[in-house]
């Protein structure tokens, strides 16, 4: 299961049913489970764990030293789940230890090609990212999140869960769960992802109506997020909502 020309560090971990493609390199402390596949001229590198059941496609670099200027070669992780999907010229970096150390990648993610993932990342499960988007440094995606091609994320973002952002958006500040931005601004709120997800028709309807308080009606934060609580209670889709505005740090783009 691995091409005779590739290189494969004798320490490296790696499961009886990987396959992995010719030209390949493979380093010491890397460890990869079952199932997964490794196509040509991929190099994994640094403390790096890949889950099972993943492809990486050609010219993929996962776990290289990041860009961070403060990284002095600290034996920093990369960590990978199950069953994703990273597609051509993929770039994964390890995190650094001036935040948790380790870059996370969950399970039935699908990174388009030339997708690059900062240090620090924290990505969810079953998120899209499209091609040629920049991902940097300490920004968390939340599950279900999807990105159009050529999106840029600046550091330390958050970007909720169901939240979907048009093609070539510019983020500089969080963008919360269930909201759909196109255009440099959030539009309105996510309802053919999450009817696709299976949300009820009570749902939809409450997000937008608490989308309408938080984007539309020209209050302050304080008072849209009073408004919204009122709507109804024990409402896990608003609670979400609620706290994910309440703990953001860099306020959210409105």
């Amino acid at each position: 299961m691995i091409h005779s020309t590739a290189v494969v560090h004798p320490a490296a971990k790696i499961a009886d049913n990987v396959e992995i493609g010719p030209f390949s390199v493979i380093d010491e402390h890397v460890e990869i489970d079952e199932g997964t596949i490794i196509a040509p001229h991929v190099v994994i590198n640094g403390h790096t764990k890949i889950g099972k059941n993943n492809h990486f496609y050609q010219f993929s670099s996962i776990g290289e030293a990041n860009q961070d200027k403060k990284y002095k070669g600290e034996s920093t992780k990369t960590v990978i789940g199950d069953n994703n999907v990273i597609r051509e010229s993929c770039t994964i970096h390890r995190g650094t230890t001036q935040d948790k150390q380790v870059t996370s990648i969950g399970n039935d993610n699908l990174l388009m090609a030339y997708t690059h993932i900062a240090h620090d990342c924290q990505l969810g499960n079953n998120i899209i990212i499209a091609n040629s988007s920049n991902i940097a440094g300490h920004v968390v995606i939340d599950d279900w999140a999807i990105l159009g091609g050529f999106s840029g994320v600046h550091q330390f973002c958050h970007i909720g869960a169901h939240a979907f952002l048009g093609i070539r958006s510019h983020i500089t500040q969080d963008i919360p769960p269930f909201v759909l931005f196109a255009e440099g601004a959030p539009r309105s709120v996510n309802v053919e992802g999450i009817k696709r997800r299976g949300f009820s028709a009570e749902d939809i309807s409450l997000l937008r109506k608490a989308y309408k308080l938080i984007f539309r009606k020209g209050l302050r934060i304080e008072q849209a997020l009073q408004e919204v609580s009122k709507l109804a209670s024990n409402n896990t889709s608003l609670e979400a909502l609620v706290e994910f505005i309440k703990s953001s740090e860099r306020g959210i783009t409105r």
